[in-house]
């Protein structure tokens, strides 16, 4: 509180002329207490304004001069998993997905991303859990640096209400030997921390989370990417059973429910842990190495192999991120291979589903299907209903 005691409330009084210089000084000195008070109480009580009074004026944050690049995202409403609301983002409101674009920056880099709420007020009027909480959306991200401005916070100020748009600035901070900054680079996400209460559980329950991928110059980029999250109810990106796996045989296109690549592709993973549950993410047929890229490093041409763990399991928390690379088919050839939670009453529960490795030519390896447990819909974080499968298909 020092740094906010600007006058010594038990100094004597020493009389002063009273429209003298001292005079003013002294009362400005006691207005600069009154406005700081004012803003303490203002973020005290939730801070709604807090944005406003000048306490939090930085827009960007430090080693950020100005934005490299804008970019544009768009939180929709989109149809209804049987009586669950889902929202999502896109880059335009008619890509809008759960989970949302995968955003890549590189070390060194700032983004501004201006965010739009075309979310009606009224559906967010029924995911809310108290009648005084606002209105809106947000952004809030992971691993990257950002001022209170940008923290995407009812706290902070840092929503959107319906309607509008506010622009969130993220700075990938590189790797520093002289001050010690440790970087940026790394698989991170962003979500909603607003949509229902103070921490956006209604709002990541209806779909409102995306991965973050930063990378440092000179790291090997992949040929294709998937989000894949792991949530409550035995759910793999909001869904579960034949609801995750939507590929079709003849034409499969790549999305949150059909993980494809060729044979020899590099595929890159950002993995998610949302909600309350403890997961295992494991993959069949491939693996890779436990560090930031899931690759190995070289010296002199000759990889760490005796110093790095090579996995293929790996656990998942809430609120955790990882990612990493592999050569589809690398060794195993085309096939269908399964990606599931490896706690077995959640793969048991529909917690699975595939990457489809295609051959040379493109096309589909034969065995493909649906065959996944009788528990096929979608599940969410926050109590959602489960649905047929047929749902989500039609929406993918």
């Amino acid at each position: 509180m020092s740094a906010w005691r600007l006058r010594e409330d038990d100094a004597p009084a020493e009389p002063t002329p009273t429209a003298g210089p001292e005079r003013r000084r002294s009362g400005a000195r006691r207005l600069l207490v009154v406005a700081a008070t004012v803003a303490l109480t203002l973020v005290g009580a939730g801070g709604l304004a807090a944005a406003r009074t000048g306490v939090f004026s930085a827009e960007r944050p430090d080693g950020c001069a100005k934005p490299d690049r804008s970019t544009q995202l768009y939180a929709v409403e989109l149809p209804k998993d049987g009586t669950q609301i889902r929202l999502g983002y896109g880059t335009t409101p008619q890509n809008a997905s759960y989970p949302g674009p995968t955003i890549e920056m590189t070390e060194g880099e700032c983004l501004a991303i201006t965010l739009t709420n075309m979310v009606p007020a009224a559906t967010l009027e029924q995911l809310r859990t108290d009648p005084a909480h606002p209105l809106g959306v947000s952004l809030h991200v992971h691993g990257v640096k950002y001022t209170q401005l940008s923290d995407g916070t009812v706290q902070s100020g840092s929503f959107v209400p319906p309607g509008q748009s506010r622009t969130y600035t993220w700075y990938a901070q590189p790797r520093n030997n002289r001050t010690g900054a440790l970087g940026t680079a790394g698989y991170w996400w962003y979500h909603d921390h607003v949509v229902g209460g103070p921490h956006g559980t209604q709002g990541l329950g209806a779909g409102l989370f995306g991965g973050l991928v930063v990378r440092r110059p000179g790291d090997p980029k992949p040929d294709r990417t998937y989000t894949v999250v792991f949530g409550d109810r035995q759910s793999i990106n909001l869904r579960r059973g034949a609801a995750t796996d939507t590929c079709d045989q003849q034409n499969p296109q790549p999305g949150p429910t059909c993980l494809v690549a060729r044979k020899g592709e590099q595929v890159e993973f950002v993995v998610v842990g949302i909600g309350n549950d403890m997961h295992t993410f494991h993959l069949h047929g491939h693996s890779w190495a436990d560090t930031r890229t899931g690759l190995l490093g070289k010296s002199n041409g000759q990889p760490f192999v005796d110093d790095t763990k090579i996995i293929d399991n790996k656990p998942l928390g809430p609120g955790d991120s990882f990612g990493f690379q592999v050569t589809a088919g690398d060794s195993v050839g085309p096939g269908h291979w399964m990606l599931h939670c490896h706690m077995q009453f959640h793969s048991d529960g529909g917690m699975s589903t595939m990457l489809h490795v295609l051959d040379e030519s493109g096309a589909m390896p034969p065995g493909h299907d649906h065959s996944h447990p009788t528990a096929a819909g979608t599940a969410g974080t926050a109590g959602a209903a489960g649905t047929d499968g047929a749902t989500a298909r039609r929406r993918s």
